[in-house]
């Protein structure tokens, strides 16, 4: 993929989530878009991430990419950070584990341990 495309992306990302990473109160949801994330299918996770989260009008989350998070071994992975609250980190995520991410930890509240790195290990 060239970077002109990788931008469209990002800008169409963009546009469909109101970015507010300022706002401290906010749930930061993390994908580790380093190349060995995007070879091991992060770019399908992040889409429907932020497709799930749109679909359900959720205001305070905020999607966004990150570099390489040391674990490639895992990807791809998501890190939930939620003020006040550990952060969770969600391995050899799928589209289908990111639903469900979204439904049962970013709705509910409830973590999904089977998809954690410690279920992992």
């Amino acid at each position: 993929m060239s970077l002109e495309e990788l931008a469209q992306i990002r800008d169409k990302v963009r546009s469909k989530m109101n970015i507010r990473e300022a706002d401290p109160n906010n749930i930061r949801v993390l994908v580790g878009m380093a190349t060995c994330g995007i070879a091991a299918g992060a770019r399908p996770v992040l889409n429907t991430l932020v497709e799930e989260i749109q679909k359900r009008s959720l205001q305070n989350i905020t999607v966004t990419q990150t570099g390489c998070i040391g674990i490639c071994q895992y990807e791809p992975i998501v890190e939930v950070l939620e003020p006040g609250k550990e952060k969770v980190t969600y391995v050899n995520m799928t589209p289908e584990k990111a639903v469900r991410v979204v439904s049962d930890h970013l709705v509910n509240g409830n973590v999904v341990d089977a998809f954690t790195i410690g279920a992992a290990e």
